[in-house]
């Protein structure tokens, strides 16, 4: 892959991960204020785009939705295969 296209893709990947990270907090913070919440699917939807890392990583500071498995388990899942997926960009292009 060109420069270029790495360039951009760390950009998109950066914004998706602090949408996921920020989508997180915002959630928490909602939810100790009893307001209206981020859905369950609109939290994982950065993760799936690329943002794994950040919504990890949210959910580790945060503490939030800790206590749901599949988000235990789905979010650091989806960052490790987006690494891995970004490894095998690099060796292969």
């Amino acid at each position: 892959m060109g420069n270029e296209l790495w360039k951009l893709m760390a950009l998109y990947l950066l914004a998706v991960n602090l949408t996921a990270f920020a989508a997180m907090g915002a959630d928490k913070g909602r939810a100790k204020k009893g307001k209206w919440r981020i859905s369950e699917k609109a939290l994982f939807l950065p993760a799936v785009l690329g943002g794994g890392l950040g919504g990890t990583l949210g959910m580790k500071l945060f503490r939030h939705k800790t206590r749901h498995w599949y988000f235990r388990w789905g979010f650091p899942l989806l960052a490790a295969l987006q690494a891995a997926g970004l490894v095998w960009l690099a060796r292969n292009t």
